[in-house]
């Protein structure tokens, strides 16, 4: 049986009440850290409530009894999964509070691939107690700054969007050489070679040849969320004045 549904109420205020008659060998946490693994193991699509009720060793519909479907449960393994991205104590300057944010988040989808595959809106913008701990250290950070609250924001979803896009291209890159079962990036511009001659053969796009031939990091992922990290922020900080 679930905890009584309030209408409006959502998962995080259901879930701060007790639970009727709970179960020592079930929680949140439980469930959430079991779908986690489960997902970074086998992907979004293997986590279904049956598969992690064999995985929690309970009756299918126990679990139903903290989340009431499957979009309640991918807010618990969002929330759990932001649990690990730690940002610095207050205190500190603006810049190393959002490289921090940046590297964070870059290092917890490449931890979790599962986390670029979220769809719908419910999920993707999850409103959870963790992820709202680590935007409001971030906005924290962009405090006594001079900037007015519009401002503040803006900046800290620019530097967010940068770590979750460069993040969600790295991780279909690593996807499309697995499933080529290519070894690295010259094996993938090997495949790729027959379109990509064809295409710099039409003469139409002569700066993406110029990389082409003259980049020299082309399989540095690190290096170039880096140096596009180091760019944002100089950006943010001629545009503001900060």
């Amino acid at each position: 049986m679930t905890q009584q549904k309030k209408a409006g109420e959502s998962l995080w205020e259901r879930l701060s009440r007790p639970a009727p008659a709970p179960r020592a060998s079930l929680s949140p946490e439980r469930i959430a850290e079991e779908a986690v693994a489960l997902a970074d193991a086998e992907g979004l699509d293997a986590v279904t409530m049956r598969r992690l009720a064999t995985a929690l060793g309970v009756a299918p519909m126990a679990a139903y009894r903290y989340v009431s479907g499957k979009e309640d449960l991918l807010q618990l393994m969002v929330d759990r999964v932001y649990g690990e991205l730690e940002m610095p104590e207050e205190g500190g300057g603006w810049r190393d509070a959002m490289r921090a944010l940046a590297v964070g988040t870059r290092a917890l989808m490449l931890r979790h691939p599962w986390l670029g595959r979220l769809s719908s809106p419910q999920a993707v913008l999850a409103l959870t107690p963790n992820r709202m701990a680590v935007s409001d250290r971030a906005l924290a950070a962009l405090d006594g700054l001079g900037l007015d609250a519009d401002t503040t924001m803006a900046v800290f979803r620019t530097v967010a969007a940068y770590a979750t896009g460069t993040a969600h291209a790295e991780i279909a890159w690593r996807q499309l050489l697995e499933g080529e079962g290519w070894e690295d990036g010259h094996d993938a511009r090997s495949g790729l070679a027959p379109q990509m001659t064809w295409l710099m053969g039409t003469g139409r796009y002569p700066h993406f040849q110029r990389y082409l031939v003259e980049a020299t990091r082309k399989d540095d992922p690190q290096w170039q969320f880096d140096s596009g990290l180091e760019a944002v922020l100089e950006g943010i900080a001629a545009r503001l004045g900060i």
